[in-house]
């Protein structure tokens, strides 16, 4: 598909209108496997999905790309690199100390045409939303990349967060521009529509504005909550998006846990080699 550098209204690849306001594509836009998107332009491909994802972006000259520190894969060489504290000291703060993420931002630029990569640290997917003004709120770990224009903050989750287990804060997304977020495993996307829906605190991704949560008990009560190994879900409403990753780190750290080493070392699930 092809993404109108106008109005973001997603069109069949080879259009030489947009169907959604009319505009004329240029030759990128009509470039099969890659979307022209609005405000900075990207070119763009998410190649090796579903849970080895890797973002190729071409840059056009004095483009720039802000990025979570270590994302980058490769880059061409006349694309530089500035590493900074986004919104400054305290804003840095929130969004690392509070929301999981790193105190530093890296803003890459490109002098003339150039290329540069992404992928996420673990096996996982990657997904593009078009932002036009509204607001999606990430869980830690969530954001990738995204336009210069975007603003990311931190939202308080209160004692459901905590309880949760997934934080006490969310990342907070808003503007107009390009949101590449990443997750464990493929990625599942439901639209409520005045409707709830149960999913695993675990599972859950990002949530477009419009959406509310609840944390409650998995079963009908705490003894069937414990035994059953499911533990807290989140009960989410409202009108908008919800997405959901089909792997759950925390499932895979307590898989791998029987099979490190113990306290004594120099074994494998306690083990004692040599």
């Amino acid at each position: 598909m092809a993404f109108c550098p106008s109005c973001g209204s997603q069109n069949p690849d080879g259009s030489k209108f947009c169907t959604g306001c009319g505009a004329k594509f240029g030759s990128s836009d009509a470039n099969p496997g890659f979307s022209s998107v609005g405000g900075q332009g990207y070119d763009f491909e998410i190649k090796d999905k579903p849970v080895f994802s890797i973002l190729n972006i071409n840059l056009k000259s004095g483009q720039s790309i802000v990025a979570e520190a270590g994302a980058m894969v490769t880059m061409s060489s006349n694309v530089s690199l500035k590493t900074e504290m986004k919104g400054g000291i305290g804003g840095a703060l929130k969004r690392g100390v509070l929301g999981g993420e790193s105190l530093f931002m890296n803003t890459y630029t490109s002098n003339g045409p150039g290329t540069i990569s992404f992928a996420p640290g673990y096996p996982g997917d990657i997904t593009h939303l078009k932002m036009k003004g509204e607001t999606w709120f990430l869980q830690r770990g969530a954001y990738m990349c995204s336009s210069p224009e975007i603003t990311i903050d931190t939202k308080f989750q209160g004692l459901k967060g905590l309880v949760s287990g997934e934080g006490l804060f969310f990342l907070k997304t808003d503007g107009v521009g390009d949101l590449f977020i990443t997750n464990y495993g493929s990625l599942i996307e439901k639209e409520l529509k005045g409707e709830s829906f149960k999913v695993d605190t675990g599972h859950l991704v990002a949530f477009s504005s419009g959406i509310t949560y609840n944390v409650e008990r998995a079963g009908g009560s705490w003894k069937s909550t414990i035994l059953s190994g499911e533990g807290l879900i989140a009960n989410v409403s409202g009108n908008g998006k919800v997405l959901m990753q089909t792997r759950c780190a925390q499932s895979l750290a307590q898989w791998l846990a029987p099979f490190m080493p113990s306290s004594g070392g120099g074994g494998i699930g306690g083990i004692k080699i040599g």
